[in-house]
């Protein structure tokens, strides 16, 4: 049987996975390691693996052990070269195929299952938000309307100006409440309409918003990659979910504003062959959306997407969770880098 039809199979994995011969010379690499790593399957394939390991006895050790069938998987961590790069921590499984003397060798590079780990996360941390909007949605709706109106009927049995403008509060603060859980549960109510999406229309209608809000200080750069295909979306939703996005940046961005020097990048990509929400997709759209602010506090890094959390005073801290239920009901997720001087928020949507 052809070597490559023996393990076509490998191919549609996510993980980085090598085969190798008795003696540790490479006789397979699938193409999730040539996406990652930066090798290509001709430069590895029949030579030495161990010549990619810094200090590979534990890789020469737990291969000798797999083809003696000492194991039936092994585990250890690894640092493995690359070509011009630094070299990588791995996490490496060594297991036997018992065919041909044959041992199957998985790399797991540790800061992509750090990043598996995150999304896996903000996947249940979205879940556990739906949760907590239908769970406050019941509790507080049906007991809001009843103290409202219990207020006007007060109010109108009432002839004391004083006691009057208390009741007036009373209804002031309950529609202010109820238009909160409306805004809480607006992406659960709205249908899905699903049509043809051009994203850098979408990124275009952001833009002008932007702008129109904040016209002098602000740039708002493109960076666009024309080749980007259409795909089918919610427009709504999606410029809703930039909009979301792109607006938080410019309000973090007051400061530099106000010395013409504020920034946001609105930028697209295509990925190939990426991992996320864990899944594996040969396509998908990248768009950033990057500012030059302060970034975001520590204390919130790791509640970014939770309803009702903000980071300045004011904030609803609706707008990130809305967008990352609007781009989740894409199968797309949103991801955030920030430090200092630069906040980068991802959206990682698939393309047919």
């Amino acid at each position: 049987m052809p070597m490559m039809t023996r393990f076509a199979a490998l191919d549609l994995l996510a993980t980085l996975v090598i085969v190798t011969d008795a003696k540790g010379q490479v006789v397979f690499a699938n193409s999730a390691l040539e996406d990652v790593m930066g090798f290509t399957r001709r430069s590895i394939e029949g030579s030495q693996l161990k010549d990619l390991f810094l200090a590979p006895e534990n890789l020469t050790n737990a291969i000798k052990g797999a083809v003696n069938n000492e194991f039936s998987a092994l585990r250890f961590d690894a640092q493995m070269q690359r070509p011009n790069h630094e070299p990588v921590l791995v996490h490496v499984i060594v297991a036997p195929t018992h065919e041909f003397d044959e041992v199957l060798v998985e790399l797991l590079p540790l800061e992509k299952q750090s990043r598996q780990d995150r999304e896996v996360r903000l996947i249940d941390q979205a879940q556990a938000n739906k949760e907590l909007i239908r769970n406050l949605a019941h509790e507080i709706k049906n007991p809001l309307g009843g103290i409202r109106g219990a207020a006007q009927l007060l109010q109108m049995e009432l002839d004391t100006r004083d006691l009057i403008e208390y009741t007036q509060v009373i209804v002031r603060e309950a529609d202010r409440l109820q238009s909160l859980v409306d805004r809480l549960l607006a992406p659960h109510r709205k249908p899905h309409v699903v049509g043809n999406v051009n994203i850098h229309e979408v990124c275009e209608r952001v833009r002008a918003l932007i702008l129109a809000e904040f016209p002098r200080g602000l740039k708002v750069v493109r960076d666009y990659d024309i080749s980007l295909p259409e795909f089918r979306g919610d427009v709504e939703q999606l410029i809703q979910a930039v909009l979301n996005i792109a607006h938080n940046a410019a309000q973090a961005l007051v400061d530099r504003i106000a010395q013409g020097e504020a920034q946001i990048v609105l930028s697209t990509r295509i990925a190939r062959q990426v991992t996320f929400g864990m899944q594996r997709y040969r396509l998908a759209l990248e768009l950033h959306v990057i500012d030059n602010g302060p970034g975001i506090p520590e204390s919130i890094k790791d509640r970014l997407f939770f309803p009702l959390v903000s980071g300045r005073d004011g904030g609803s801290g609706l707008g990130l969770n809305l967008a990352q239920t609007f781009v989740q009901q894409h199968h797309g997720l949103i991801e955030c880098e920030s430090e200092p001087g630069q906040t980068d928020f991802k959206i990682l949507i698939p393309l047919p």
